[in-house]
């Protein structure tokens, strides 16, 4: 996979991560109907998250060789750590401490896309006739 693809699926990763985390009270009665219960599981919660954040870690790496800016793994490990935290703020903060997370995740996506596609316009100059 190439960095523009890593850090697109990421951005998708975290945005279907925060969606299965702010719907999960309101289907969890329906998901346990079903035999689906293990959706609600804090167990894949962590899973997807982890795997968020390591698909994030490969594509801002090779983002980092091409731009060399480090703050673009600032926002990610920020976010994965208020991410990670959640909870606490019991229930009533929990979906702002979801999209603070994913957004600073899906941010950091985001800005290494943009510095690597700068980086690479500034390397490989348009071809002049």
């Amino acid at each position: 996979m190439t960095q523009r693809s890593l850090d697109k699926t990421g951005i998708w990763v975290t945005t279907l991560c925060a969606l299965h985390c702010l719907l999960l009270p309101v289907i969890l009665p329906m998901l346990s109907l079903i035999g689906l219960s293990f959706i609600g599981e804090e167990l894949l919660e962590r899973t997807i998250l982890s795997i968020s954040l390591i698909v994030g870690f490969v594509a801002l790496l090779i983002g980092m060789r091409k731009h060399l800016r480090f703050y673009p793994l600032v926002l990610l490990v920020a976010g994965g750590v208020v991410y990670w935290h959640k909870d606490s703020l019991g229930e009533i903060g929990e979906p702002a401490i979801i999209l603070l997370g994913a957004s600073l995740i899906i941010a950091a996506h985001w800005v290494n896309l943009k510095l690597t596609r700068r980086a690479t316009t500034v390397l490989m100059p348009k071809a002049t006739s």
